[in-house]
């Protein structure tokens, strides 16, 4: 998260645009993957924020390696989300306005084992049986995802 550290050096906690990308990674009882994050104490789909001259499929397939060890051999784009309901206030202050490239992958390698700075825990959730404490930008997007039957 180099380019979003060193933009909060020069504009604070103010809102900014925040491109990036995460990943429904899908096993083969197609339960989704998700981390329970360490910022905001939620579940949420692996992914981050787009660094300098990285392409979207790029920053998920890293994303989705640093925070869970898995690897994605392919991913397929399911959509791009943004607009006011993709705000979101981070626990220490910052602001921002999401614009996320959702990839949805099915055909992954590789041991799982979260990223222990960011991440408490990883595990598969059957669509119908989800957490509550869903990370508040990633709630129309999985919604959206299961309301879509893919």
């Amino acid at each position: 998260m180099g380019y979003i550290m060193d933009l909060r050096k020069i504009v604070g906690s103010r809102p900014i645009i925040m491109a990036g990308a995460n990943v429904i990674l899908l096993d083969s009882k197609k339960r989704m993957l998700l981390q329970l994050r360490k910022d905001n104490n939620c579940w949420g789909l692996p992914g981050g924020s787009l660094e300098m001259g990285e392409t979207l499929e790029e920053v998920a397939k890293r994303e989705l390696r640093e925070e869970t060890g898995l690897v994605a051999n392919t991913l397929v784009l399911f959509n791009i989300f943004s607009g006011e309901e993709y705000y979101y206030k981070y626990p220490h202050g910052d602001e921002v306005y999401n614009v996320i490239a959702t990839y949805v992958c099915t055909d992954y390698s590789g041991v799982m084992e979260k990223d222990e700075s960011e991440v408490k825990a990883l595990k598969f959730f059957e669509l119908n049986k989800l957490p509550i404490e869903i990370s508040p930008p990633e709630i129309p997007i999985i919604n959206l995802f299961i309301d879509s039957g893919e």
